[in-house]
């Protein structure tokens, strides 16, 4: 077997792969069933975000940590790599089902945005808290933003980043630095043991 292949199956990206089109597919249907049409929620698109990013980030870690820190092949690319992949396939995946339904289709900028700070907020929780655990910081942070009042000041558009509409500064600002963090720390790091 190849190296990619060998990678790929320990660090469950076929199963990973399929949840998040499972995820995509039912929001899609409920959407459909809703009738669409209607104005866009910022919600809907960050629900499929965050559990494209939440089946994905199982992977970040092998199944034997120690194995991955004694390997002879150099991990930290192909860590950074693979935390891109995940942002980007699951942003992917969420433009390809808008594009498919009759909603108001999501803005690309938007989608962008969020799956790259979603797929940052991952990874750091896979420095944080391991990798069976990555998923927490982006569910709880999701949870705050859904239940939080209307930002009115910059610290609370921070707060709700993920919810904020494509172009806010704050919102933008905040989503690079999680990807930038996330993507070095997880790079140099690797999950916690």
């Amino acid at each position: 077997m190849r190296w990619l292949t060998l990678y790929t199956r320990s660090r469950q990206v076929p199963a990973s792969l399929a949840a998040v089109l499972i995820g995509a597919a039912a929001v899609w249907a409920s959407v459909a069933r809703d009738g669409g049409g209607g104005p866009a929620d910022p919600r809907t698109p960050v629900f499929v975000l965050v559990a494209g990013v939440t089946a994905a980030s199982i992977g970040l870690g092998g199944q034997d940590l120690a194995l991955d820190r004694t390997a002879a092949i150099r991990w930290r690319p192909r860590r950074a790599a693979h935390v891109l992949l995940i942002g980007a396939v699951v942003g992917a995946v969420l433009l390809a089902v808008g594009a498919t339904t009759d909603i108001d289709p999501v803005a690309p900028e938007f989608v962008l945005r969020d799956s790259a700070g979603l797929t940052g907020l991952v990874a750091l929780g896979a420095v944080v808290c391991g990798a069976p655990y990555a998923w927490t910081p982006a569910v709880v942070w999701l949870s705050f933003s859904v239940f939080a009042p209307p930002p009115t000041n910059a610290p609370m558009e921070v707060a709700t980043w993920m919810l904020l509409p494509p172009g806010t500064p704050a919102a933008t600002w905040t989503a690079l630095a999680l990807a930038v963090t996330g993507v070095t720390v997880y790079a140099l790091a690797g999950p916690r043991r």
